[in-house]
């Protein structure tokens, strides 16, 4: 029977981000007008990429997963987000929780990892120039690209497996806009020490291990550009690589703050705002973080923009 009094738990009801109608309007039209921009402008990178020859470089093909990614990473959110604005239960399946964690994580998890791919690309590019064909080739790009996947998924299919195997009896509402893990582990019926010790390891790794691949690509990059003699030699190479150090230092930043430093139940709310940022808002920011720096980006759009014209 205590068995059976663990397991009543079908649905989760999120507690959304404000009960004010005001700001729920307010909140509802910023969203969409971000979530559209979001589509659009990634959107419109992977197709640019795809039809302009002269974007078919690693450099491009990484930057188009990484549109892909955060696509697929806003669409995990957003849409349910809208949704629940102005719902008056904001209630989702035991099943569909569970998958929507596993997408948003799978998605945060390889962003982190393509951002190192994309260091590991421009050290190459600038530090080894004329080994740089050989290096990036085709099969070795493909595999920066399916390692980041891989490993997310090993990563969130442990958290899932490792909250969704907790017996949760109630309450079911979750302090939150979306399936996350820390507030799921609050509800659970059980001491969580040891999930919240594996999220914190998990996490953990996945910042420091990409993030050491950057910050090491990025030293040897520094070093590199400092012996270059002339100033707009060095103005070109900070240049190809400061949109891909904004992207990194945006992201990173606020996973840091989230999910690496010990949190407690008093900080759920605070982590709530946050994770508008990385869920919502930061899909947003990397298109034109690439694109309005990036002469090569800008003259592929005036060359396919100015041909239909001409059309």
């Amino acid at each position: 029977m205590e068995r059976k009094n663990q397991t009543v738990v079908t649905q989760f009801v999120f507690v959304g981000l404000t009960d004010n109608l005001q700001q729920k309007m307010v909140l509802f039209i910023t969203l969409l007008l971000v979530y559209l921009v979001t589509l659009g402008g990634n959107l419109g990178i992977i197709i640019l990429i795809w039809v302009d020859p002269k974007l078919h470089t690693p450099m491009y093909f990484f930057l188009s997963h990484l549109s892909f990614v955060d696509l697929c990473s806003s669409s995990s959110i957003a849409p349910k987000m809208l949704n629940d604005i102005f719902a008056e239960i904001k209630g989702i399946s035991f099943g569909g929780c569970a998958a929507q964690m596993w997408f948003i994580g799978l998605f945060v998890g390889t962003e982190c990892f393509l951002l190192a791919s994309m260091a590991y690309d421009r050290y190459t590019a600038i530090c080894k120039p004329l080994l740089y064909p050989l290096i990036m080739s085709p099969q070795f790009c493909v595999l920066l690209v399916v390692g980041p996947y891989a490993i997310a998924v090993l990563n969130i299919t442990t958290h899932t497996a490792f909250t969704f195997c907790l017996p949760f009896c109630g309450p079911h509402v979750i302090n939150h806009f979306f399936c996350d893990i820390s507030p799921l582990l609050a509800l659970a019926c059980v001491d969580t020490q040891i999930n919240t010790w594996v999220l914190f390891v998990f996490s953990g790794a996945i910042g420091v291990l990409s993030g050491l691949v950057i910050t090491t690509s990025y030293a040897y990059i520094l070093v590199t550009i400092l012996r270059i003699q002339t100033t707009s030699g060095r103005q070109k190479a900070f240049s190809t690589c400061s949109s891909h150090l904004a992207a990194v230092s945006i992201l990173y930043g606020t996973l840091f703050f989230i999910y690496v430093r010990p949190s407690s139940r008093s900080s759920l709310n605070i982590n709530k705002v946050i994770s508008v940022f990385y869920t919502v808002v930061i899909p947003m920011l990397n298109p034109p973080i690439y694109s309005l720096r990036n002469k090569e980006m800008q003259g592929a759009f005036r060359r396919k923009f100015y041909r239909k014209q001409d059309g």
